[in-house]
């Protein structure tokens, strides 16, 4: 099959090549998953491992508490994962 012409092997729609990070990704316009090469995934790995061991909750000073003080207000929910920030 060419390369450049892939179709979703579900609803045989053309796949939609895009830059993800430093890999290319075939994706289903309808969501039925994506499609890359073996080094592209390992991109993916190496950025998501990254990302993880970037990830401040566990190095974060703890405040100093006193009576005067307020909750901060609650952060936005963090994505499980880097991967998931890509596909919404």
């Amino acid at each position: 099959m060419d390369e450049e012409s892939m179709a979703c092997p579900r609803c045989g729609a053309d796949m939609v090549e895009r830059g993800v990070g430093r890999a290319e990704v075939k994706q289903c316009p309808a969501g039925h998953g994506v499609f890359l090469q073996r080094m592209d995934l390992s991109a993916l790995i190496d950025a998501e491992r990254s990302w993880h061991e970037s990830d401040g909750r566990h190095t974060m000073a703890i405040p100093r508490i006193t009576a005067g003080m307020t909750a901060p207000p609650p952060k936005p929910p963090r994505a499980p994962a880097w991967i998931a920030t890509l596909f919404d």
